[in-house]
């Protein structure tokens, strides 16, 4: 008896063991359910996110396998082409181009960018679609496939000419501003010889009021006596000195004048002509004029250019990019306490060599590369547009020749522009 109680209650202690092995494996099923629940609610909510930014980007997407079986396509793709997605899923990439382009599997061997139409809906044909391929790869990182992106040619090309429009509008106005800058300099360098003018023809008529006064005593038949009295009592053999003085200095200014708008003339921002040998020298000596009138406290201003030294170029444009030039170092120096900006120049083989350099803070070393890139500036905004040495580099560059920057070890940066000899 004592032996079958045994059993049964082996039996029975084996039952219970089972029970509970079994009651944690289904409450592991449960945890199992749950989390798996959670990851299948995150998962869903990934892929409606990623759906959500496919169907938002305007350019097109479309992904498909090593075999060209379109496996993902967004809104964009099918706005262009008019199909429903189901329609595409599944068929071949080569179906739905309107065009043969070979094996699809050279796409990428032959390169990245290619131009292409798709079918349409009802038989039509899209527009030209600027591709870009890349290799899709697996979980493994092992080619799978093709991602193909692109846009409307047409697209890009109002994009291009919208672009082109906007950076002519801004060189323009970039212009404008350096012209602006220079009228400055210019209404003070045009006030004193037109003030040395008008003060000359107030004399001068002066002058001619006397004269008519002592012509017309003569002409009256005044007698010797009384014309002498008139001679004397207006000065008639001082005025008559002084005459050619007044003429000389009037036609001196006007002559400084008429050099000042010549000047101006020459600060075209088109070739006008052949390029000829220009006077480095004189470009030079009139550019830190134009740069330096009307600043409060204008720095010291050293030339050091060899007579003679002329490269080959417009005169116009070459002083455009000199201005620039001298206005940049004359800002770089605005805060130090002795402020110095050098031009120098030389021969170097079939080549000219001119620098503008300044003793001021120098130039961020990061910066050194970016000074000739286009709206790239260190001046505070609405002081600089970043396209003054831009122009100037694009100016030298199609005159053969280039514009380096560069800082010097003892402080301060350098400008240097290298021309072909004149």
């Amino acid at each position: 008896m004592s032996e079958d109680l045994d059993v049964a209650n082996a039996q029975e202690t084996a039952w219970i063991e089972v029970i509970k092995k079994m009651e944690e494996v289904y409450s592991d099923l449960i945890q199992y359910e749950v989390e798996l629940e959670e990851k299948n609610a995150a998962l869903e909510e990934a892929q409606r996110f990623i759906t959500s930014v496919l169907s938002s980007v305007s350019d097109i997407l479309v992904v498909c396998d090593s075999k060209g079986v379109l496996q993902q396509v967004n809104l964009a793709f099918l706005k262009l082409t008019d199909f429903a997605e189901v329609d595409l899923l599944g068929s071949n990439l080569a179906d739905v181009l309107a065009q043969d382009v070979g094996p699809l599997a050279h796409w990428l061997e032959a390169g990245t960018d290619r131009e292409v139409r798709f079918r349409a809906s009802e038989g039509g044909v899209t527009d030209p679609v600027a591709l870009t391929c890349a290799t899709l790869l697996d979980h493994r990182g092992l080619p799978a496939g093709m991602v193909l992106t692109g846009r409307p040619v047409g697209e890009l090309r109002r994009a291009y000419e919208a672009l082109k429009r906007a950076q002519a509008q801004l060189v323009q106005q970039e212009k404008m501003a350096s012209l602006g800058r220079l009228i400055a300099g210019v209404a003070h360098e045009l006030n004193n010889p037109i003030s040395f003018i008008v003060g000359n023809v107030h004399v001068l008529t002066k002058y001619r009021e006397r004269l008519e006064t002592y012509l017309a005593a003569i002409h009256s038949g005044a007698d010797t006596a009384e014309r002498e009295t008139a001679r004397k009592g207006l000065r008639i053999d001082a005025l008559m000195a002084d005459l050619p003085g007044l003429i000389d200095g009037t036609r001196e200014g006007a002559q400084r004048v008429a050099d000042i708008v010549k000047s101006l003339k020459r600060l075209s921002f088109s070739p006008g002509g052949d390029a000829e040998a220009v006077d480095l020298a004189t470009l030079a000596e009139k550019a830190v004029q134009w740069a330096a009138k009307g600043r409060n406290s204008p720095a010291a201003i050293t030339m050091n250019l060899p007579p003679g030294l002329a490269a080959k170029g417009h005169a116009g444009q070459l002083q455009q990019v000199l201005v620039n030039l001298v206005e940049n170092a004359l800002d770089a120096v605005a805060g130090v306490s002795d402020p110095k900006v050098t031009l120098s120049g030389h021969r170097d083989g079939n080549n000219v060599v001119l620098d503008v350099t300044d003793n001021g803070a120098g130039m961020a070393e990061a910066d050194v590369l970016k000074v000739f890139d286009p709206f790239f500036t260190t001046k505070p905004v609405g002081q600089g547009t970043g396209l003054g040495l831009w122009i100037s580099y694009g100016i030298v560059r199609d005159h053969s020749g280039h514009l380096e920057a560069a800082n010097l070890p003892g402080g301060g940066a350098v400008f240097r522009m290298v021309l072909p000899a004149g």
